[in-house]
């Protein structure tokens, strides 16, 4: 084997592995799953939950001038004999609530 040829398979082999990854990177976000964990991990914090439910699509959202793709999911408990629902946005890219508010 020549030995030019092998490190040359080798430099475009790195190269290659490297603009795919930095390719991929940017185009990942987060699972509407994982992004409905976080919801719920977040609103536990003030009481137990009896149900939530998220959109599998993302749309597009815009807050204080910034553009974000997000899910929309809601989160409903209890709290005494009253049931209090609420809507949440989450970042698609990052998982992060960026808003929530309780419904009426």
């Amino acid at each position: 084997m020549n030995w030019k040829s092998f490190i040359l398979g080798v430099g475009v082999g790195l190269a290659g592995g490297y603009a795919a990854r930095e390719l991929l990177a940017q185009k990942t976000t987060v699972s509407p799953e994982k992004a409905l964990a976080n919801a719920k991990h977040a609103f536990k914090k003030s009481g137990p939950i009896s149900g939530s439910w998220i959109h599998m699509q993302t749309e597009p959202y815009q807050k204080n001038q910034l553009k974000y793709d997000v899910y929309r999911g809601g989160i409903s408990r209890f709290t005494g004999d009253d049931m209090e629902q609420y809507e949440f946005i989450a970042d698609a890219k990052t998982g992060a609530i960026l808003d929530a508010f309780r419904l009426a």
